[in-house]
C-alpha cells in the first residue's frame, strides 16, 4: 500500500506544480487551442488557452510510478513488471499520437489536427503492438499480462477468443475507449474528472486481485474466488499515479480551464485505461465503470445515424454535453452533473465487480 500511495503523491505533486510552469511555456510558444467554428458561442473565449497539457499527466504518471518502484517496490527485490510497462507504453504511445493530432492545429491554426485515417493508422499501429506484446512475457505462474478469453470480472473461460481474435478484440477496445475519452474532453475538467474516478476504481480493483491473486493463495490451492491476473500490485502503481497526475492537472484544468488536455491527454487516458482493463481481465467491465464516456460516444454515433436516415439531428448537437449547454445550462452546470453520473457508474461498477467476489466464495 505505501508503494501505491508514493506513486500518487509524487504524480500528484509533479502535476500539481509543473503544470503552471507548462502553461507559461506553452503561452510564450503560442500553443493555444483553436475552438470548432460550429460549436457553442460561449466557447469562442477558450481559444488561445494552452492545449497539450496532457504532457503533464504522462510525465507525470511516469515520473510517479518509477518513483514508487525506486523507494518501496525495488527495496523488496520487484523491478517495473512487463504488465505495467505494457500499460504505460501504450498511454504514451497514444500520447504520442494525440500530440501529432494537436501540434498540427496549432501550427495550421484550425480545430483539425491529423486526418481521421492518419489517426486511426496511430491508434491501430499501438493497439495491436500493445495486443501482440502482452501475450508474450509469462512470469513463473505461466501468466501473461493479457488473456484470450472474454472477460468481465474475471475470464470466462469457456470464450476464448483466440490469439487473432484477442488482438482484433483489444485493438477495439484501445481504439474504443481513447475516442471516448476524447469525445468527452468538451469542457473544462469533465475528462480529467472522471478519469480520476475511474482511475481510482482500477487502483481498488488491482490491489483487491493483488490480495486475493490465485497465486497467494496458500499451498498454492487457486479458490474459486481468486484473480488470474499477472503483476496486480504494479497495475495499482501505474493506475495511483495516473490518479494523481490528473488530479493535479484538473486544478489548473477545472473552469475557467488555465490550459486544456488537448488530443495528448485524452488518447493517452484512454489508452491508459483501455491497457489496464486488459491486463486486469476486466475489459468488459471498462464498459460500466466508463459509463459516461459510453454515454459521450454513443450520443455521437445516435447524432450521425439519426442524421443520415432522417436529415434531422436527435441533439442540439453532439457530444451530449455540448446539447445541454446548447439546451441553456452553464457548463459548470453540466459538468458537475456528469461528474454525478460518472461517479454513479463507478460506483455500480465496484458493487458488480466486489458482488461478483462474493458470489464466487470468498477465500477462506
Amino acid at each position: 500500500m505505501r508503494s501505491v500511495l508514493i506513486a500518487a503523491m509524487t504524480a500528484l505533486v509533479l502535476s500539481l506544480l509543473g503544470t503552471p510552469w507548462v502553461v507559461r511555456l506553452f503561452r510564450r510558444r503560442g500553443y493555444g487551442q483553436e475552438i470548432r467554428e460550429d460549436g457553442p458561442s460561449s466557447h469562442a473565449v477558450k481559444r488561445g488557452t494552452p492545449t497539450m497539457g496532457g504532457v503533464v499527466i504522462i510525465v507525470a504518471t511516469l515520473i510517479g510510478y518509477f518513483v514508487a518502484h525506486l523507494f518501496v517496490a525495488n527495496q523488496r527485490g520487484r523491478g517495473p513488471t512487463a504488465s505495467a510497462m505494457l500499460v504505460l507504453a501504450l498511454m504514451t504511445g497514444l500520447g504520442l499520437v494525440g500530440f501529432l493530432d494537436d501540434f498540427i492545429k496549432i501550427r495550421k491554426q484550425r480545430s483539425l489536427g491529423l486526418t481521421a485515417a492518419a489517426k486511426f493508422f496511430g491508434q491501430l499501429l499501438t493497439g495491436v503492438g500493445f495486443a501482440l506484446a502482452a501475450l508474450q512475457f509469462k512470469n513463473q505462474h505461466g501468466l501473461t499480462p493479457a488473456s484470450t478469453h472474454l472477460s468481465f470480472v474475471r475470464d470466462y473461460t469457456g470464450i476464448a477468443l483466440g490469439t487473432v481474435g484477442f488482438v482484433i478484440f483489444a485493438y477495439i477496445v484501445v481504439t474504443a475507449t481513447s475516442n471516448a475519452v476524447n469525445l468527452t474532453d468538451g469542457l473544462d475538467g469533465l475528462a480529467s474528472g472522471t478519469s480520476v474516478m475511474v482511475l481510482a476504481s482500477y487502483v481498488v480493483i488491482a490491489f483487491w486481485q493483488f490480495g486475493n491473486a490465485c497465486a497467494r493463495v496458500s499451498q498454492g490451492v487457486a479458490e474459486a474466488s481468486c484473480y488470474n491476473t499477472r503483476d496486480p500490485l504494479d497495475v495499482a502503481l501505474v493506475a495511483a499515479a495516473a490518479m494523481g497526475a490528473c488530479f493535479g492537472f484538473l486544478w489548473w484544468n477545472a473552469s475557467p480551464a488555465k490550459i486544456f488536455m488537448g488530443d495528448t491527454g485524452s488518447l493517452a487516458l484512454g489508452g491508459l485505461l483501455a491497457g489496464i482493463a486488459i491486463v486486469t481481465r476486466t475489459e468488459l467491465l471498462l464498459i460500466v465503470l466508463g459509463g459516461l464516456f459510453v454515454v459521450e460516444t454513443l450520443s455521437v454515433i445516435l447524432q450521425v445515424g439519426v442524421f443520415k436516415m432522417t436529415r434531422k439531428r436527435m441533439f442540439n448537437m453532439a457530444p451530449i454535453h455540448h446539447h445541454f449547454e446548447l439546451a441553456g445550462w452553464v457548463e459548470n452546470t453540466v459538468i458537475v452533473r456528469f461528474w454525478i453520473i460518472a461517479g454513479l457508474a463507478v460506483a455500480f461498477g465496484l458493487g458488480v465487480f466486489y458482488a461478483e467476489f462474493l458470489s464466487a466464495g470468498p477465500l477462506g
